[in-house]
């Protein structure tokens, strides 16, 4: 039987119903899983007219029918407005993309789903809608009350872990302690064992400063913190290579040479997974107690509605979410929010 993967409709106003949409759509997703969209059932149904898709839409029933041209749809109780305008930023709209993540959550760890795929968010939207969460992953973490989690973005062989995630770049170094570091790789060890079946990975640990720091020159935070963290993990029995300059490493970086990258910050990480996947790498939320990615790109104000973003990210994030999900059991309620 063909698993169940939630996908959320995201900030509606944006690009991720219609990429939603043109997934699910294709041959490969049809045959690798019974998609269920959750959101609203109209902002579905407005979005597969525009774009021509001969859908038949009905209420989810975990037993029920799904498949061909048959999508089912979950709407969150209570409902928000919704008030479709694409391009433009709402509260409404981001209302909804949380609701469709709380909802989400509640499917899957109730075992009615396998797997959640979120469509993009727009962080400003969902502080306006009063969800305080610097992005989709803090905010997975916080309604599954998951003490340890690390953001990841996938592209074939080359995994990409982030030790600060939407961090603003001038508080980086003082985020990056030896409790957070040791947190994170942990975490991405971890994943590495359990979600992708590598009994003994191999990470490589960037360093925060150019040329790593030129032995305190350019900075202190190598020889402060990440030297002594790697050296600690490595009596623990992780295999840790590091701390690499993070120009020189990507730019002599063989695929499959490492199971994964811990990246310091943000871009440090996302800029090379994203030139290397051409619009086809998957963002991976791992320590939380289900399996969850979504594509690797934001909500596409300035083209929404134009019916021409492109579907490759977001197949790609459920083909993965097919996969990790038979890597590790069913999720729980236990802690559900």
């Amino acid at each position: 039987m063909k698993p169940i993967i939630a996908i959320t409709v995201g900030d509606y106003n944006g690009i991720g119903p219609e990429v939603s949409l043109k997934a699910i759509a294709t041959p490969l997703v049809r045959r690798l899983c019974t998609p269920v969209l959750v959101g609203p059932s109209g902002i579905f149904e407005r979005v597969a007219s525009r774009l021509a898709l001969r859908m038949r839409f009905l209420p989810f029933a975990s037993t029920g029918p799904g498949g061909g041209r048959i999508v089912q749809i979950l709407e969150p109780a209570g409902g928000t407005p919704v008030r479709f305008s694409p391009g433009r930023l709402s509260a409404d709209a981001g209302a909804a993309a949380g609701a469709a993540i709380r909802t989400s959550i509640r499917l899957v760890l109730a075992g009615e789903a396998r797997a959640l795929v979120t469509a993009p968010v727009s962080k400003h939207a969902l502080h306006l809608a009063g969800i305080n969460a610097p992005g989709q992953t803090e905010l997975l973490q916080r309604l599954t009350r998951s003490p340890h989690v690390a953001m990841m973005l996938v592209s074939g062989s080359l995994r990409v872990g982030l030790v600060t995630i939407h961090t603003p770049l001038r508080k980086v170094p003082r985020e990056l302690t030896d409790a957070l570091l040791r947190e994170r790789i942990t975490v991405i060890h971890r994943a590495l064992r359990t979600d992708w079946r590598i009994r003994s990975p191999r990470l490589a640990v960037l360093a925060l400063n150019p040329h790593a720091g030129e032995g305190g020159d350019l900075g202190n935070e190598e020889q402060r913190v990440i030297i002594p963290v790697i050296a600690a993990l490595r009596e623990e029995g992780l295999r840790l290579e590091g701390p690499f300059p993070a120009d020189a490493f990507f730019a002599r970086y063989e695929p499959g040479s490492y199971d994964a990258v811990v990246a310091m910050y943000h871009d440090q990480g996302l800029i090379p997974v994203k030139m290397s996947a051409r619009g086809k790498a998957v963002n991976v939320s791992v320590g939380l107690p289900l399996v969850r990615t979504s594509p690797d790109h934001g909500t596409a104000f300035d083209i929404a509605g134009r019916s021409i973003a492109d579907p490759a990210s977001m197949i790609e994030a459920i083909r993965t979410a097919v996969s990790l999900s038979f890597h590790r059991p069913a999720a729980t309620l236990e802690g559900k929010p």
